[in-house]
C-alpha cells in the first residue's frame, strides 16, 4: 500500500519524507486555508519535496472553469495530480485530463456507483471517504471492500483506490487487508502506526539490562 500524507504543511511532509514513508501528498481547499499560504506556492513547494503524485484540487464546480484551473495547476510540476469533485462536470473534466495523460483524483466518493463512474472516466485515483461515512453511521470500510471487488472484476479499469478521511490506524490496516492501493493519512495517524505498549516496554527493559552490563559498543 502506498502512503500519501494528507496535509498542506510542508514541515510535516519534510519530517516524514526523511523516513521514506511518503509516496505522495493530497491537499484540499480546507487544508490550504489552514496553511494560510497561497495555493499555487504551496503546491509548487510540495512538488519539489516529493517525487510522487501531489493532488491539487480545482476550486470551481463548473466544467469549463475546472478545465481552465486544472490546466494552470498541471503546469506547476509534472507530478501534479488534478483533484476533481464527484459530479457530472467533475467526471467530464476527469475524462478530459485523463485523455491528455494528466493524473486525476476524483474526490468526495461515497458510493460504489460513483467509483464505477470514476473508473470509466479513466481517473488515476478515486477517493472514497471512510471516516465521513462512519460519522453518519455507515460502514466506510464496507465501501472500500465494494470498490476493490468491483475494480478487480474489470481489467480495463486502472483507477487506484485511494482511501481518504482516515481517522485511525485501524482504517489503514483494514484497507490494506482489502487490497486498497493507497491511503492518504494525516501525519499524526501515520505516527500512531508505530506505537505499541509492548514495544515501549520491551525497549525500556533492553536499555536497562544493557546499562547494567557497563559495556559500550565502540
Amino acid at each position: 500500500m502506498k502512503f500519501f500524507i494528507d496535509t498542506a504543511q510542508i514541515s510535516e511532509i519534510k519530517e516524514l519524507n526523511q523516513y521514506g514513508l511518503i509516496d505522495g501528498v493530497t491537499t484540499n481547499p480546507s487544508l490550504i486555508a489552514k496553511s494560510g499560504r497561497k495555493f499555487q506556492e504551496v503546491i509548487a513547494e510540495i512538488c519539489q519535496e516529493v517525487k510522487g503524485p501531489v493532488s491539487a484540487e480545482v476550486a470551481s464546480t463548473e466544467y469549463s472553469s475546472m478545465i481552465r484551473e486544472g490546466e494552470i495547476l498541471s503546469k506547476i510540476a509534472k507530478n501534479v495530480c488534478i483533484k476533481l469533485p464527484m459530479t457530472m462536470d467533475g467526471i467530464k473534466a476527469c475524462k478530459y485530463f485523463s485523455d491528455k495523460g494528466i493524473q486525476t483524483n476524483v474526490t468526495l466518493c461515497f458510493s460504489a456507483g460513483q467509483a464505477i463512474l470514476a473508473g470509466k472516466a479513466g481517473a488515476t485515483f478515486v477517493s472514497p471517504f471512510v471516516g465521513r461515512l462512519d460519522d453518519v453511521a455507515q460502514d466506510g470500510l464496507n465501501l472500500i471492500a465494494e470498490i476493490c471487488e468491483i475494480y478487480q472484476n474489470y481489467q480495463q479499469i486502472t483507477t487506484q483506490v485511494l482511501v481518504a478521511s482516515i481517522r485511525n490506524p485501524l482504517h489503514i490496516i483494514e484497507s490494506a487487508k482489502l487490497g486498497a492501493d493507497v491511503a492518504t493519512i494525516p501525519a499524526k495517524v501515520i505516527k500512531q502506526l508505530i506505537e505499541h505498549p509492548l514495544t515501549t516496554n520491551g525497549l525500556e527493559i533492553f536499555v536497562k539490562d544493557w546499562a547494567s552490563t557497563g559495556q559500550k559498543i565502540v
